[in-house]
């Protein structure tokens, strides 16, 4: 993880709460007409803050884009820890810091501007922790497009003995 890059734009913008007073609320346009966000799985062991994400806009190489993160479930009076690290040529801006205090009883809502490198899957990492638990969520960023998919089940030919056979061309 030594190649993780710690560099951080982290543009900390609450909703109903301040993540450590770091940023500025996210404007009625900002949320409106905005794509749904998507809700990471959570573990029963995990630390019980829900975290929900949305990529706003088309991520480019060497174009910023926009994450936007919603964290929920908060209960500890301490509040919640909450670090973002990023992986496989994405970036974020060193204007501020990876990490932040989530209050309790409050949602925040956060965004982070993130800079590809190169085209393929990227990752920001968003790490929360209560009451001694951590849990991890993994934004993916695509950047250009998809690698093809496997064929479905159905769609595979069969020999004579009934086996399915996956057919791929040769490079």
């Amino acid at each position: 993880m030594a190649a993780v890059a710690l560099s951080v734009l982290a543009m900390l913008v609450p909703a109903c709460a301040s993540a450590d007073g770091v940023g500025k609320p996210l404007s009625a346009k900002d949320q409106a007409g905005a794509s749904p966000m998507k809700s990471a799985p959570m573990k029963a062991n995990g630390s019980g803050v829900a975290v929900q994400y949305r990529v706003d806009g088309t991520p480019a190489v060497g174009a910023p884009v926009r994450i936007v993160l919603s964290f929920d479930g908060v209960t500890d009076p301490a509040g919640a820890a909450l670090q973002l690290t990023t992986e496989g040529g994405l970036r974020m801006d060193a204007a501020a810091s990876a990490t932040a205090t989530l209050q309790a009883g409050q949602t925040t809502t956060i965004s982070v501007d993130v800079v590809p490198s190169a085209e393929g899957i990227a990752y920001l990492h968003v790490f929360t922790t209560q009451y001694g638990a951590t849990s991890a969520t993994s934004v993916p960023v695509q950047v250009g497009k998809a690698p093809a998919k496997l064929p479905a089940a159905a769609d595979m030919k069969q020999d004579a003995g009934g086996n399915k056979i996956r057919s791929t061309q040769v490079k």
